[in-house]
């Protein structure tokens, strides 16, 4: 017998040269972001408890870490790998050249193999959203095979998993490292009703967020185990916080079907697709509380403006004498969140910033006979500043999307919890923040503005929005706007007129401390305490 175990231990840098001598362009292009081979071996060993297993497909086979896996365990097994990047396959191909069992496909795996089964398949599949591959024609290839219909926000990791679901003969086995976003996302709704559906899903192992699985990757990862078998109708999750942790999964692995334990184990009729399924393996601080209802029900968040060309439409002071344009033509705007400091932002903060010469400024100047802003139009149009993807959906392309001052911002990234600003100044965002509309009840909000964002500041009100976050790589959050507008929050409109008078002195003495540059978070806290005491289970 070949003992491929020593010939692959004398190549554990291939994924490390190959990253070394290859541009992070080209690697981006093809979403190469390669497996830690502890991973590839704990997923090898899933598909090796299957004691039938002589098939496996590797659908996105880079340099092939996961056959590297297999063969060191076991030899007498047939692979099969699908790569499109002709350059990586020019690598990969001499590493296995001299196994006669394992063939490399230069094919793109979505369009081709349909019709094979396979004993096991594993997979680091390409992290591409929807918009950065050709959705509709894959789509239309899932949904004629699987007789499933799927959003056009899919991404392509996704499509990848339900595909191989399909290809597992019986009793085969299929491991799939993959963003665990797909598990709190709307667009994940419908691949996890078809795990559900398929009876195979069986185990998912989410990494904690505190460190990138990949390296050059900003994403949060998760392995999905899946098996098409009888022997079970549970489903696990498990939680591991560093790559010495994937020890404890063996005694899993290595007793499945019989060692599933209470803990965060769950019967295929207990999960809903139509949730997230972050309340199935991690604490949710709503449940702390009484009372609740969706965002939505006192205020809509809507994202702030996106321009398609930042560095075009943004000004600062300098830039509008530089180009000859009037201020009458420039909307006061905050461009970036670090221009931004503490928890109000005031008109003699916005003065501060245009003095500083910071871009605080867009380019609005539809409708206007000023031969300075005809030049700088024409100047746009030179650079193809109009072709751009957003700009060429206006009409005319140098206009602004319509989105009035929003009272409050909210933070679209954050490390350290949700971040909330009182626009005092009454000026746009870009993207950078949320925008927050108070629902109005006639011609006012159906609460004060005041004692909403006094709720904003506090822990309670960030600790429940958590239950709805994103996460990425580095303890990096983000939300959606439909995030937070599905997220929960008090029911304000029950608080007692006493505590809301409380309420609002205790804020307004916050607000000028922050104003008099010594912020006292005392006021904040004793807010969060009137609100912990009035809903509290």
């Amino acid at each position: 017998m070949i003992e491929y175990k020593n010939i692959f231990a004398a190549n554990k840098s291939i994924e490390k040269d190959y990253s070394i001598q290859t541009s992070l362009e080209h690697r981006k292009k093809f979403a190469q972001f390669f497996t830690p081979y502890p991973i590839a071996d704990l997923m090898a060993k899933w598909l090796l408890g299957n004691k039938s297993l002589k098939s496996v497909l590797d659908p996105a086979f880079g340099l092939g870490i996961f056959s590297r896996a297999l063969l060191t365990h076991k030899t007498n097994i047939d692979i099969k790998g699908f790569e499109i990047d002709e350059y990586i396959y020019s690598k990969a191909e001499p590493i296995f050249n001299f196994i006669p069992s394992l063939k490399i496909h230069l094919e793109d795996y979505m369009y081709n193999d349909w019709e094979n089964k396979y004993d096991g398949i594993i997979c680091n599949p390409p992290y591409f959203k929807f918009h950065d591959y050709d959705n509709k024609a894959i789509l239309k290839e899932i949904e004629s095979k699987l007789k499933v219909k799927l959003t056009g926000f899919s991404n392509l990791y996704t499509l990848f998993l339900l595909k191989s679901i399909y290809q597992l003969e019986f009793n085969g086995r299929a491991a799939y490292i993959i963003p665990s976003e797909f598990l709190n996302a709307d667009y994940g709704k419908l691949v996890k009703s078809y795990l559900l559906n398929s009876n195979t899903l069986r185990h998912i192992i989410i990494f904690d967020f505190e460190e990138n699985i990949f390296d050059d990757a900003l994403t949060t990862a998760c392995i999905i185990l899946c098996s098409n078998d009888e022997q079970s109708n549970n489903i696990k999750f498990s939680t591991i916080c560093n790559l010495s942790e994937l020890s404890q999964l063996d005694n899993y692995i290595d007793n499945y079907p019989d060692n599933f334990d209470s803990e965060n184990c769950y019967k295929i009729t207990q999960l809903d697709p139509n949730k997230k399924w972050r309340r199935y393996y991690q604490e949710q601080k709503s449940l702390g509380f009484k009372n609740l209802v969706p965002f939505s029900t006192f205020a809509k968040v809507v994202r702030g403006i996106a321009t398609g060309a930042n560095e075009y439409f943004t000004f600062s002071k300098a830039k509008a004498l530089e180009y000859g344009i009037d201020e009458k033509y420039l909307m006061p705007c905050i461009c970036k969140a670090a221009d931004t400091k503490g928890s109000f932002f005031t008109t003699d903060d916005f003065k501060k910033l245009k003095d500083n010469n910071k871009s605080i400024f867009l380019f609005n100047a539809v409708n206007t006979n000023s031969d300075s802003v005809k030049k700088y139009i024409k100047f746009g149009e030179q650079q193809g500043i109009d072709r751009k993807y957003l700009t060429a959906c206006r009409k005319p392309w140098y206009s602004l999307e319509k989105r009035p001052p929003a009272p409050i911002w909210v933070s679209v990234f954050n490390r350290n919890g949700l971040r909330f600003i009182r626009n005092e100044a009454e000026i746009s965002n870009l993207t950078t923040f949320h925008c927050i509309y108070p629902v109005k009840s006639g011609l006012f909000p159906s609460i004060k503005t005041d004692l909403l964002f006094a709720y904003l500041l506090t822990d309670t009100a960030k600790s429940i929005f958590e239950d709805n976050r994103r996460e990425y790589g580095n303890g990096l959050q983000k939300f959606e706007p439909n995030d937070l507008n599905k997220g929960e929050i008090l029911d304000l409109s029950l608080i007692n007129k006493s505590s809301e008078k409380e309420i609002l002195e205790l804020y307004n003495e916050y607000r000028d401390s922050v104003l008099q540059s010594n912020p006292d978070n005392s006021f904040i806290d004793r807010i969060n305490e009137i609100f912990i005491e009035e809903f509290s289970i």
